[in-house]
């Protein structure tokens, strides 16, 4: 390894730190526009990389780069998380750095993509939204984007195209999760009594109400629901081992932890032992790998969910994904934290409770009887002071 002599400098009007270095008749300058000595020593990394010969090209442009990363990401991972990443890219991360070579990228740079997102939204300048929005992004998109960022740049780090090894990306502290709704306790009660729909004016039955039943009660995600089969269900045991994306596509689900395996509570016992004796009167065979819900896709279940909230007066109507947002705020007070992320498939630095936890009607009420109640029971346990 060559060893270098000097060490990057802060050029006041260029606002950056620059180290030159030379190697076999070569000379080439590496920068970081990071204040501070985090910057000096991100400079001088890049400097030693390449005296190293861990860099091949560092004059790259990102969105080249970015280009190659999602090609190469194509080859193993599922149309969803490659839709995500596009996306992600073409809206936060490119507008920023896309036209920074690879060798100029800094941490502070990828900050930049998190703070303009999170103010202006989306950064394309030929994007036309829907709906303007003046709201910040939420925190969890703020996430991904970071999630995006790093993963990019720890391939190009494996790729030999920089040092960079991003520290400290932070989230601004007044981000604020996005707004969900849940079903209150009413519309529960709607849920569990009530198994028609309206077809023409008509009381019909919902052939997806024991899916409805099945979601709230178990927290399952809507591709894990389509891509239920009647064999994963041992007993009263749940297993878990695929789901089906937007796409149509079967995969093992969202992350390593969406694999696993639960036992059913009572009330998802009685949607799953329904199901089953409709399957029979319908005729359908059970196989191992008979759908149980018999679901087409997401979107089918989607409509039809949103059509028996309306038909049924559920108001305001919550979506597929929200209905496991209940599952985790019925569960939340009963739980610990690390059994509600194996219940729902979250991995340990999910912050579950947090981001899925939502107040159902009368949490307060309770609240305030069971604080009540515990500061009696401290004072009339307490020695009495006036005695003696």
């Amino acid at each position: 390894m060559k060893k270098r002599t000097n060490t990057a400098v802060w050029i006041e009007k260029e606002n950056r730190w620059c180290v030159s270095v030379q190697k076999n008749g070569q000379r080439k300058r590496f920068y970081s526009g990071t204040p501070g000595r985090t910057g000096q020593r991100e400079a001088n990394a890049k400097a030693d990389a390449w005296l190293d010969d861990n860099i091949h090209d560092g004059r790259k442009k990102i969105s080249a780069l970015y280009a190659e990363w999602l090609e190469d990401i194509s080859l193993t991972c599922g149309t969803s998380y490659l839709d995500q990443c596009t996306r992600y890219g073409a809206n936060y991360i490119l507008p920023v750095i896309g036209e920074l070579r690879i060798d100029e990228l800094t941490d502070g740079d990828l900050q930049k993509c998190i703070n303009l997102s999170f103010k202006k939204r989306c950064l394309r300048k030929d994007y036309k939204p829907r709906q303007t929005s003046t709201e910040p992004l939420s925190r969890k998109t703020l996430m991904t984007i970071r999630a995006t960022e790093t993963r990019f740049v720890k391939w190009c780090r494996h790729n030999k195209y920089t040092a960079l090894n991003p520290e400290d990306l932070a989230i601004p502290k007044n981000a604020r999760t996005g707004e969900r709704s849940i079903l209150q306790p009413a519309a529960l009660q709607v849920l569990f009594s009530v198994s028609t729909r309206l077809y023409y004016k008509r009381r019909v039955f919902d052939e997806y109400i024991y899916a409805y039943r099945f979601a709230v009660t178990t927290g399952l995600r809507p591709g894990e629901l389509v891509g239920l089969w009647y064999g994963d269900i041992k007993g009263n045991t749940v297993n878990l081992r695929r789901s089906i994306n937007v796409f149509d596509e079967q995969t093992t689900g969202k992350n390593e932890n969406a694999i696993r395996s639960f036992d059913m509570s009572a009330e998802a016992r009685e949607a799953y032992t329904a199901q089953v004796q409709l399957l029979k009167s319908n005729g359908v065979r059970l196989n191992y790998n008979t759908p149980l819900f018999q679901l087409p896709d997401q979107d089918t279940l989607s409509k039809r969910w949103r059509k028996y909230q309306h038909d049924n007066g559920i108001d305001p109507p919550v979506s597929l994904y929200e209905m496991r947002h209940t599952f985790v705020s019925v569960e939340s007070g009963l739980l610990t934290d690390s059994q509600l992320k194996m219940l729902v498939g979250h991995s340990k630095n999910m912050d579950t409770a947090g981001v899925y936890c939502h107040e159902l009607q009368g949490q307060r009420e309770d609240l305030a009887v069971a604080t009540t109640a515990a500061f009696r029971k401290a004072v009339s346990t307490a020695p009495d002071s006036t005695t003696g």
